[in-house]
């Protein structure tokens, strides 16, 4: 039981200083002013994590907020307890404007039965994810995926894989003013 207990509080304390991690990146480029002009790439590996998911094919990008109340709830219905450090796998190849193939994630500890749509899995790690912060409304997304593909064309030596992530570190749910959300992007790139 103790070493179940060290383990908890050892990746507590690693996803802390992953926190810590995106804020000093953050505010470093708050002191550079890079906000509307540039998204700083950094690269990094993504594990693997067991998560319960829901996927489904949605209107468009702004439906993913839907998905999300539909596992939240069902969550609350069936007390399942599930991490705060929840993201978003986008399944398309390219861009759509419509009918997007978005799966969102919430971490978990320990698995249970799939069921209306609802299912435990493990992600697959990615060995080399480009990772870029994105300040502000939803609306600026676009311009920091415009903001990578110049950061790709400058680093030729990699290619862009598939299934991005979306992380919202601060949205609607903690962060009152939609200037001050902070999303991450991942987008898995691979080496030419």
């Amino acid at each position: 039981m103790l070493d179940n207990k060290r383990l908890e509080i050892e990746k507590t304390i690693k996803s802390e200083q992953d926190k810590l991690s995106k804020i000093e990146l953050a505010q470093r480029d708050i002191r550079q002013e890079k906000i509307k002009i540039h998204y700083n790439v950094s690269i990094k590996s993504i594990p693997s994590y067991q998560v319960f998911s829901l996927r489904r094919v949605v209107p468009d990008y702004y439906a993913e907020g839907l998905l999300w109340k539909e596992m939240s709830a069902f969550a609350d219905k069936h007390n399942i307890p599930i991490s705060n450090n929840t993201f978003s796998i986008y399944h398309d190849p390219d861009y759509k404007e419509t009918n997007v193939d978005i799966e969102i994630c919430a971490p978990v500890a320990r698995t249970g039965k799939d069921t209306n749509g609802f299912t435990y899995r493990n992600t697959e790690p990615v060995p080399i994810m480009a990772c870029t912060m994105v300040y502000g409304t939803f609306e600026n997304i676009a311009g920091a995926y415009l903001g990578f593909a110049s950061w790709l064309q400058e680093h030729s030596q990699y290619s862009m894989g598939e299934h991005s992530r979306q992380i919202v570190h601060r949205g609607p749910w903690n962060e009152e003013s939609p200037d001050n959300y902070l999303t991450e992007l991942q987008i898995p790139i691979k080496k030419i």
